[in-house]
């Protein structure tokens, strides 16, 4: 008989939740996502910022292939964080959030509230932020996983993601 070992994630403390908001500053990220006409898996490089209420959002290009597999199919998934500049890369903090891309359309009367807010944190976006191809897309988390470092990882509702 094979004894079942222990779920080595464990669920989110104050300290982890502490770390993963610091994370989710960030202002940029990897965007998983499935292509539309091959269902392949694609990754990109991604502005990123949070809504006003703390949501993840990016502002995205409709020519880039990650807006159509997203149209296509919203499920997604985000990797925040950035190896430091010393020691092995895969001791340094890293979240993962699992999300659904939901667009905000361009006469949404809240975009002129998001374009405001992603300004004042991505002010070179003046150059594209408004042509017709751009658009805002919130990354409205479902879970997701912190490793916090060598032992360090913890599981996330949603809700654990959003400030208080």
């Amino acid at each position: 008989m094979t004894q079942k070992r222990p779920d080595p994630v464990a669920a989110a403390d104050p300290d982890a939740r502490a770390l993963a908001l610091s994370l989710m500053q960030a202002h940029h990220a990897a965007l998983a996502w499935s292509d539309a006409e091959t269902q392949t898996p694609g990754i990109s490089r991604i502005a990123f910022g949070l809504d006003p209420d703390g949501v993840p959002m990016a502002l995205i290009s409709g020519l880039a292939p990650h807006t159509a597999a997203l149209r296509a199919n919203p499920d997604c998934a985000l990797m925040l964080g950035e190896p430091g500049e010393k020691g092995d890369p895969l001791t340094h903090p890293r979240l993962m959030i699992r999300a659904l891309a939901e667009f905000v359309a361009p006469d949404d009367p809240a975009r002129v509230t998001l374009r405001a807010h992603w300004l004042k944190g991505h002010p070179k976006a003046t150059l594209y932020i408004d042509l017709p191809d751009f658009a805002f897309v919130r990354l409205v988390p479902q879970s997701a996983l912190l490793n916090g470092g060598f032992g360090k990882a913890f599981r996330f509702s949603a809700a654990e993601l959003l400030p208080d």
